[in-house]
């Protein structure tokens, strides 16, 4: 009898839930103000990190910026400092977790309490499995899915001891579905996803509700750092690189909002589910249907015709994109799209 109840409240908190998501999508929520909250970001001193800086400080935000490059995370600062804010910046190897934790003992000691904490940092192998040191598989997996447990343990506790606070992770659409030859980055994007989401259930269950999570998991961000990858001409105007500003700015949309979780853009949805509803087998059957985009793939495994051979970092972020194109390809064409 108990379960039959448990599975009507289960049914009846679904339907509120579906019912809210809905009105939400329709109706945006009011943006809260983070203005005077203290933001850590991790990997301040990329791309993405730096315009998250700028778009928190603009919101007010004082902000704690850590990275592994020490200039690039000052001109980060520099730049915050300019709109009114506080900032304090840190050296941090994220791939060291002793690293981690003594940092985050002198952010506490010397700033104060983070009330959000914005996982941004991320790297690449970008060479094939069976190529690929031992040590660079494990430094992708330590700084892109480690380190989220290590940064959670030293910086939640005190969220929870005020039962305030924002936690976001910045995954990929590779932490969604997968494809070949980056195995390291799939493998570390879904272990970031699956720990974001169970920490946000943890949260729940443990009615700690003034503790939101946002996960982030946006398509190919056009940094400049792809030159020679482009998408099928019949599909470049429908899925192109996503702009790094356009990217933050969804993205802040989503955290200010507290909304759970946001793929950028909307059409990445669609991988998601296909993997649901779809056969394994299928994976194979799209990368068939873009023959020209196999190709390339190959070529960017090896840095090899895409403008990238002799910088491995170059290499890595050139071959995701790829990757993630050819399958994207294949999935709009089995739905019809184009």
């Amino acid at each position: 009898m108990l379960v039959i109840v448990d599975l009507l409240l289960m049914l009846i908190d679904l339907t509120y839930t579906v019912l809210r998501a809905v009105v939400q999508t329709v109706l945006r929520p009011r943006l809260k103000c983070v203005d005077g909250e203290l933001c850590l970001i991790t990997g301040a001193g990329g791309a993405l990190g730096r315009l998250f800086a700028l778009e928190f400080a603009k919101e007010g935000a004082h902000l704690v910026l850590w990275d592994c490059n020490t200039a690039a995370n000052e001109q980060t600062a520099e730049q915050a400092r300019e709109l009114g804010v506080k900032v304090h910046t840190f050296t941090v190897d994220l791939s060291d977790r002793l690293s981690i934790y003594e940092t985050a003992d002198r952010v506490r000691a010397e700033v104060g309490d983070v009330s959000i904490m914005v996982n941004n940092a991320g790297v690449v192998a970008g060479r094939r499995l069976l190529e690929c040191p031992d040590e660079l598989l494990e430094r992708t997996l330590l700084v892109n899915c480690h380190a989220l447990f290590w940064m959670t343990k030293a910086f939640l506790p005190q969220m929870k001891a005020k039962n305030h606070g924002h936690i976001v992770t910045v995954a990929s659409a590779l932490g969604l579905f997968t494809t070949a030859c980056v195995e390291d980055y799939c493998a570390s994007k879904f272990g970031a996803v699956g720990f974001h989401e169970s920490l946000a259930h943890e949260l729940q269950a443990e009615n700690h509700n003034g503790i939101k999570t946002t996960l982030v998991c946006p398509y190919i961000v056009d940094t400049g750092m792809f030159a020679g990858c482009e998408i099928r001409k019949e599909l470049k105007s429908l899925i192109p690189p996503l702009e790094p500003l356009y990217t933050v700015q969804q993205s802040m949309k989503a955290i200010l909002g507290d909304q759970q979780m946001i793929c950028i853009p909307r059409l990445m949805y669609i991988p998601f589910l296909a993997r649901a509803y779809f056969p394994h087998t299928l994976d194979i059957v799209l990368e068939d249907l873009c023959e020209d985009g196999k190709e390339r793939l190959l070529k960017a495994a090896d840095g090899v015709g895409v403008g990238l051979a002799g910088d491995p970092h170059r290499q890595a972020q050139g071959l995701e994109q790829v990757v993630i194109k050819v399958r994207l390809a294949g999935i709009l064409k089995t739905f019809r799209v184009v």
